[in-house]
């Protein structure tokens, strides 16, 4: 037998041994003697005592807590922040002038950014508010009395084809430039209003937004939503307007002129909030 199973042999002969032993304090039989053999097998057994129970440290004031994670008051912070700030952007999208005209893409210097879903939303309550049945029908009814694309022929008929094509103008320009765009490229369609300083440098600054944007990341850049939107929708605009007003000369125009009613909006949504309060004496909210 090799001393390695000798050894392991003699271990669990005294494994045994012990519990033996252990098992007969019960009984009313005396135990026998260990044998000079046992106590040359089991060196230290019969005199080694039975470990005791640890003792259970005291507890003081300075006893470390079970490992967990500790309770942070920023948790629940993060999910509040988050509903203001959506509180905040359902009060800006029901913003209107006088009531009526919608002012859905206002907001404050220090908005948070929208997600694309919520550009989305953007777009579709811009586009299909029911004002823009209104204005579309008096572009069409203006564009008839001129005769404005005289392809379409006047009467019911030619009513019709104006006013659709005024509705697809307003929708095909808020799409590129409030949703395409802007969650291609991480711009922000909003106009982030100013709403102090002198005259001169709000004026400038509203004329500006039509050209520049605010990224996603909170930087300035160019607003290639605002261009690339207004020529993606005058070049949309070829498939429905009357042959005789298509081409690259009449888009260009039509989509000059788009951006350039696109800053004198800016305008209006930098100042109308003081116009609102100095006409109606309306303290502005904190």
């Amino acid at each position: 037998m090799t001393p390695v199973a000798r050894a392991s042999c003699l271990f669990i002969i005294a494994l045994s041994f012990r519990a033996f032993g252990a098992g007969q304090d019960a009984s009313p039989r005396p135990t026998p003697p260990a044998t000079p053999a046992d106590q040359q097998a089991t060196p230290g057994a019969a005199s080694q005592p039975t470990p005791a129970r640890e003792a259970t440290p005291a507890v003081t004031g300075n006893r470390q807590q079970p490992a967990g994670p500790p309770p942070s008051d920023s948790q629940p912070q993060k999910p509040e922040k988050e509903s203001q700030e959506q509180e905040l952007q359902k009060k800006e999208q029901s913003n209107r002038i006088f009531g009526v005209v919608p002012q859905f893409s206002v907001t404050h210097q220090n908005a948070a950014p929208l997600t694309p879903g919520e550009k989305f939303h953007l777009f579709a309550k811009a586009s299909f508010d029911p004002f823009q049945y209104v204005v579309a029908g008096f572009q069409a009814g203006l564009g008839q009395a001129t005769n404005e694309f005289p392809g379409y022929g006047q009467g019911a008929a030619g009513y019709g084809k104006r006013y659709g094509a005024s509705l697809a103008d307003q929708v095909s320009s808020n799409f590129f430039a409030n949703f395409a765009y802007p969650a291609l490229l991480k711009e922000d369609p909003r106009y982030f209003r100013l709403g102090e300083g002198s005259i001169k440098r709000r004026i400038v600054y509203s004329l500006e937004q039509e050209f520049v944007a605010r990224t996603d990341s909170g930087k300035h850049t160019f607003n290639w939503s605002n261009v690339l939107g207004a020529f993606s929708a005058g070049g949309l605009s070829n498939v429905y307007y009357p042959s005789t007003d298509r081409g690259l000369g009449l888009t260009m125009s039509r989509s000059a002129i788009s951006l350039a009613y696109g800053s004198a909006g800016g305008l209006i949504d930098e100042f109308w909030a003081d116009i609102d309060r100095k006409l109606f004496h309306k303290k502005p909210k904190e």
